[in-house]
């Protein structure tokens, strides 16, 4: 019964990030950005043996530095498609802002990503180059920094 419904999650979430992904897709706001990482954020928590306690303020700032943490932002990276060859891709990166991010958050978050572009190349494991980008990524704009 547990299977079927872990099966389920995962289609649903492959449903999702298929329907975000087809031409034509409209830019969403905020909150419709935070709501479609919800069941991205369940999946990738349930994959790594993670509590809400640990990663419920990664929005705010609050990284807890823990393997398991690392390994849940870089599932949540991957099921955004963009980790590309086990490393983030900054071009997967940039090109899911412009199709899917509001407009007034575009161009300060691609800022964000440039300026953080560096530092995954600093690590050879994608879940400490997950981790340390996004944690870039929050200190380089509080105000624009969203993550599930």
């Amino acid at each position: 019964m547990q299977d079927m419904a872990s099966a389920g999650k995962c289609s649903a979430c492959f449903l999702l990030i298929m329907v975000l992904l087809l031409p034509g897709v409209h830019l969403m706001t905020k909150q419709q950005l935070k709501n479609s990482g919800k069941l991205v954020k369940k999946t990738c928590m349930g994959k790594h043996d993670v509590t809400e306690e640990m990663v419920g303020d990664i929005q705010q700032g609050h990284f807890v530095n823990d393997r398991n943490v690392m390994c849940y932002i870089a599932c949540v990276y991957s099921t955004s498609q963009v980790v590309k060859n086990n490393k983030l891709s900054h071009e997967a990166m940039i090109k899911q802002v412009d199709m899917m991010f509001p407009p007034e958050y575009k161009d300060a978050v691609k800022v964000s990503i440039e300026k953080c572009k560096p530092v995954a190349k600093t690590y050879k494991d994608i879940c400490e180059a997950s981790y340390f980008t996004a944690k870039c990524m929050y200190e380089a704009d509080t105000e624009h920094f969203l993550f599930p």
